[in-house]
């Protein structure tokens, strides 16, 4: 009984401990590739080995463990990988155990649940084991492999772009995986982008074959292996080529291989030297500067981190009080008395594109009683829901409308182009039916986004702006189109010299070229009839 109530006690406080921490999905909405799995992520040690363990994983998610108080901060931060063949996760000796480890180094954890094979029941052990004798587990397993490894690829970029608001740095962030999470933490190492780039990785009896192995970059991360010549799935064979290759590639590596231990040792303590494993690991990371103690003073770029996690912090605060942003401008509007007598006021509304504008060119503004009303970051729905404040109260002759980049960029999730379409419609009727002329101003090109890469937003820029063209024909209004004035000879990116950050925005050398293209605009709008 005593035993009972002792076990009962240990189990609650570990579940205690984990309802504590911060839980965060991967993706707005279900995940990509999987929006049919209707299935509940299960946890549990009713199977075969009676082994604690996660399955049916369809959400995929990570768990923020920080660095321990009593140590000193790193500003590393490690994804953690359990594995469990796709079929399930091992939670215990592969996960929790590993982010407390993890913690005590002063290192923060991010414990990361991927998708998983489909378990009918409520044993994957069993089933694993059953599909793998009948070999029937095959196409479906490898759809499920491709999606965990995007999972953690997604989970990197999280951290990276939230480094600050957890404490860690962007340059420190490394991934460790077990078994088939290694398999995941390997395929990181090829084939990345700056954002979901591992800085370290750590594959541990690893399954990974001749067959998943890319080309190895200039660039690619430092890594560590680990695995036992008594593996039982000849895992010890895998993770000595990975070695080699990246050897051979000229790139840093340490392998341990160890006599005894099996496959999926983990945290376990056998009496044997592949316990020793993490301590081997411990010493790596020393090595290679990631275990070095955050110093006391705060480096610029440090101080850069928290200003835009700050930044961050406060747009999100916007979002739940303000998502126009109505506040933005309001008090530059109370104080603008309405159009003198013959003024040809012209309000420029948009992004950060049309703010950037009105910051770096004022006397372009203001010689010709143009108002900006750009917001950075704003995506269209934003737009139309202060377009009143912010247009029509102000009693222009016309509006510049200049909307869409960061619909593209997914900056408030993802939307379509014709969605995208009809908020810029909203507010030429909205425009028209209070007698205000409209200028609509195409996409401006980019082959990326700095801030939410690899979307490949050309091809959706030149379908969008097709659309527009083709309305403003329809309806008499003018369309300016300052796509192929700033686009490069691929159709797709900004000239560099026009653009600012060598992507998106333009620099004044850019607006000098938008500038008379608008103004031309502007005039033929004014002598078309309403």
């Amino acid at each position: 009984m005593k035993k009972n109530l002792l076990l009962t006690i240990v189990l609650f406080t570990g579940i205690a401990a984990k309802a504590q921490q911060k839980v965060i999905p991967l993706y707005n909405g279900p995940a990509p590739g999987s929006e049919n799995w209707t299935w509940s992520e299960t946890e549990n040690d009713s199977n075969m080995y009676h082994a604690h363990t996660i399955y049916n994983v369809s959400k995929p998610t990570i768990t923020v463990y920080p660095a321990d108080d009593t140590a000193a901060p790193t500003g590393t931060a490690v994804i953690v990988c359990p594995g469990g063949g796709f079929q399930s996760l091992s939670i215990m000796q592969e996960g929790y155990a590993v982010v407390k480890w993890l913690q005590r180094k002063g290192i923060t954890a991010f414990l990361l649940k991927y998708r998983l094979n489909h378990t009918v029941g409520h044993d994957p052990y069993k089933q694993e084991n059953d599909e793998r004798a009948k070999n029937t587990a095959g196409l479906e397993k490898e759809k499920v492999v491709a999606m965990a490894i995007s999972d953690a690829r997604e989970a990197i970029t999280y951290v990276r772009r939230h480094a600050a608001e957890y404490g860690v740095l962007s340059d420190r962030i490394g991934i460790l995986g077990f078994s088939a999470g290694g398999t995941i933490a390997a395929s990181c190492a090829y084939n990345y982008t700056p954002e979901d780039k591992p800085d370290f990785v750590a594959p541990v009896y690893a399954y990974f074959p001749e067959s998943m192995k890319g080309t190895v970059s200039d660039d690619a991360p430092p890594m560590f292996i680990a695995a036992a010549s008594d593996d039982g799935f000849g895992l010890e064979t895998h993770s000595s080529s990975l070695y080699e290759t990246w050897i051979n590639s000229k790139h840093s590596a340490e392998l341990h291989i160890y006599a005894k231990g099996g496959h999926g040792f983990g945290m376990n303590e056998q009496g044997l030297p592949s316990d020793s494993w993490k301590d081997r690991f411990a010493d790596w990371l020393k090595l290679e500067g990631y275990l070095k103690p955050l110093s006391d003073k705060k480096t610029k770029a440090m101080e850069q981190a928290e200003n835009f996690a700050n930044f961050q912090k406060y747009f999100e605060n916007l979002l739940h009080t303000d998502w126009p942003w109505l506040t933005k401008y309001a008090g530059d509007n109370a104080g603008i008395a309405p159009p003198a007598p013959g003024e040809k006021r012209v309000v420029f509304m948009g992004n950060s594109i049309t703010e950037n504008w009105g910051n770096m060119d004022t006397a372009f503004f203001k010689s010709n009683h143009y108002i900006s009303r750009g917001i950075g970051g704003q995506v269209s729905a934003q737009m139309l829901v202060r377009f009143r404040e912010d247009v029509i109260n102000l009693h222009p002759v016309a509006v510049v409308i200049e909307a869409g980049t960061n619909d593209i960029a997914e900056n408030r999730g993802p939307v379509s182009l014709e969605n995208i379409f009809g908020n810029i419609v909203s507010m030429c009727e909205l425009a028209k039916a209070s007698g205000i002329k409209v200028v609509i101003g195409s996409v401006l090109p980019a082959s990326d986004f700095s801030w939410h890469r690899g979307l490949d937003p050309a091809g959706k820029i030149i379908k969008l702006n097709a659309m527009l063209k083709e309305y403003a024909v329809k309806n008499h209004i003018v369309y300016v189109d300052y796509w192929s004035a700033l686009v490069m000879n691929d159709q797709k990116g900004m000239k560099p010299e026009l653009a600012s950050d060598g992507l998106v925005h333009p620099n004044i050398a850019g607006y000098k070229v938008m500038e008379p293209l608008v103004k031309k605009g502007i005039e033929e709008a004014l002598g078309k009839a309403l």
